[in-house]
């Protein structure tokens, strides 16, 4: 019945199409397109059953074999938290516990996304490489999606998408758009050096059965299906929207209106309640489940990524953020701190506190589509730029029984390094039949190393790639065809550009860039579409000829 139903609604959604074709309305086509043929019903809410561990604890010394719990956030910008005197809507939404994280532990004052985008930093998370030496190169999205990116040309707009469709033939299926089972992920890691691997949330590394996140190394795997999820249902009683209608993501997601989640291989259900609180409550008990024995637990939240979703009681509390969408969003951030608030507070009741390392980040810098102003305030440039807006991201990390209290490290760190100083606190052997480009830590924050972790670190997707030696950076471009250079030491905003007064430079680092890509494979699929990302405004403000731009392809 269900089948038939929906190959009825498809059908309907064709011919809708085909007459909005006929009109010359190729976005809503797509859109009934995906509303009608792409939305699946989930089966009702049910509830998990973390596996138990051990009635006693086992024996451990948790100075060398803590347990491990990786916080990411999704697309939270740098002036999202209040920790350096920031916060959305100039502080008016305090975030006092992932401050704590840094605060009771050690803060990565330059830390670096290993990509612009999601996916691609996971990968670099998982892997402790760079993606590009894998193929992970792209952000997994339907062919559909960047159709519907490639082709789009909004009303009063001067720079429009490139679409290539010669690239098509050599599109894989999505969901076989996935981390390669070669690849030693943190979780296989883990498991191999005695830890029960717990994932809870985003994985977005691939869809079909071989590249879930229980087939790298989990043993529970509590997670969405696609790269995002509504938080709650369009019309539930409980929640307050804010659309971005001029943005072609936030239009699809409302289309596709993805609202389910898996455990393990199991049917896909319906989230009890609002999907930040539902993670949290789902990693409490996971954590008591586990609380006798040595846990890694990955909790990928989604938020404050599109669509843009707070219950009443978040929105509520903040009447003095009087734009509807910042209000939103600001509650999102709110229910964000809360819910880690959660999680350290039910480590401290189960008697893991000091035993526990917490790492927390985000996947990247804030998006120019959210339609908040400042979010990666001070820095130039967005989600989707090498700016460092873009890739400029928190790291802390937080284990009361080692690492000092309220220290800093302020020269460039990456998410490829949560890798290999996660393998050395607990213990575990890295691979040597490869390159990890990640590199432990411990020894800068515990000063027994000197100098800088990285003296150089890369950035790519397809044409436009960036590096940073010692605090030179360097981004080039092919749409603009242009160069960026900056010495980050002396203006670290990105204000001036020294590229032409600087040529030699220019050459020098260049070529570093050359010799990196030739280490670096050839992408598991290519990129179908470059969007331009205006670097100084937000995507819903008008555009002119002279802003900075650059386009960046998925």
């Amino acid at each position: 019945m269900i089948k038939r139903v929906f190959i009825g609604l498809l059908a309907l959604a064709l011919l809708g199409a085909l007459s909005i074709y006929a009109v010359g309305g190729k976005l809503e086509a797509m859109l009934l397109f995906v509303k009608y043929g792409m939305r699946q019903e989930h089966a009702p809410t049910r509830e998990i059953a973390w596996i138990q561990g051990p009635d006693q604890p086992v024996a451990a010394d948790r100075k060398k074999k803590p347990n491990v719990i990786l916080i990411v956030a999704d697309d939270l910008g740098y002036n999202d938290i209040t920790l350096n005197g920031g916060g959305v809507a100039h502080g008016a939404v305090p975030t006092p516990n992932i401050n704590r994280l840094a605060q009771e532990g050690v803060n990565f004052q330059t830390s670096y996304s290993g990509n612009a985008t999601c996916a691609p930093s996971r990968a670099a998370i998982m892997t402790g490489r760079y993606p590009t030496r894998f193929g992970f190169e792209f952000t997994p999205t339907p062919k559909l999606f960047m159709k519907m990116i490639g082709q789009y040309k909004p009303a009063g707009d001067i720079r429009f998408p490139v679409y290539h469709p010669d690239r098509e033939s050599d599109v894989i299926p999505y969901e076989d758009m996935g981390l390669p089972v070669s690849e030693v992920s943190l979780a296989k890691l883990m498991k191999g050096a005695g830890y029960r691997t717990l994932h809870i949330g985003k994985w977005h590394l691939g869809d079909s059965p071989q590249f879930r996140s229980y087939a790298h190394g989990f043993d529970e795997a509590l997670s969405f299906m696609h790269g995002s999820s509504m938080y709650l249902p369009e019309n539930d009683p409980n929640v307050v929207n804010a659309k971005q209608d001029y943005d072609m993501i936030d239009r699809f997601q409302w289309a596709a209106h993805s609202w389910g989640i898996r455990f393990n291989d199991g049917k896909v259900f319906k989230p009890k309640n609002y999907v930040t609180d539902y993670l949290t409550d789902e990693a409490v008990k996971a954590i008591a489940a586990n609380k006798n024995q040595p846990f890694f637990m990955y909790l990928a939240y989604t938020a404050p990524h599109t669509p843009l979703q707070a219950t009443k009681e978040d929105y509520s509390a903040l009447p003095q953020i009087k734009d509807h969408t910042e209000r939103v969003y600001a509650a999102m951030i709110r229910s964000l701190d809360r819910n880690v608030g959660r999680v350290l507070q039910t480590l401290k009741e189960q008697g893991l506190d000091d035993g526990t390392l917490v790492i927390f980040t985000s996947d990247n810098g804030g998006a120019h589509y959210i339609g908040v102003e400042g979010l990666n305030s001070p820095f130039r440039g967005w989600k989707g730029t090498f700016f460092e807006g873009g890739i400029r991201v928190p790291l802390f990390m937080r284990w009361p029984t080692r690492l000092p209290k309220g220290a800093t490290l302020s020269e460039p760190v990456s998410h490829m390094d949560i890798f290999a100083t996660t393998a050395n606190a607990v213990g575990a052997k890295a691979p040597t039949d490869r390159t990890i480009d990640g590199v432990d830590l411990l020894p800068f924050i515990e000063k027994k190393a000197s100098g800088r972790p990285h003296e150089t670190l890369f950035w790519r997707t397809d044409s436009y790639r960036v590096v940073r030696h010692f605090d030179w950076k360097l981004q080039v471009t092919e749409i603009p065809k242009k160069d960026w250079l900056y010495d980050l030491g002396v203006d670290p905003t990105e204000q001036k550009n020294l590229a032409p007064m600087d040529p030699q430079r220019v050459k020098t680092l260049t070529s570093k860039i050359v010799d990196f890509n030739k280490t670096q494979v050839k992408p598991l699929w290519p990129s179908l579409a470059e969007a331009p990302i205006p670097v100084d405004k937000m995507m819903k403000q008008p555009q002119r000829p002279d802003d900075e731009f650059i386009y960046y392809a998925n």
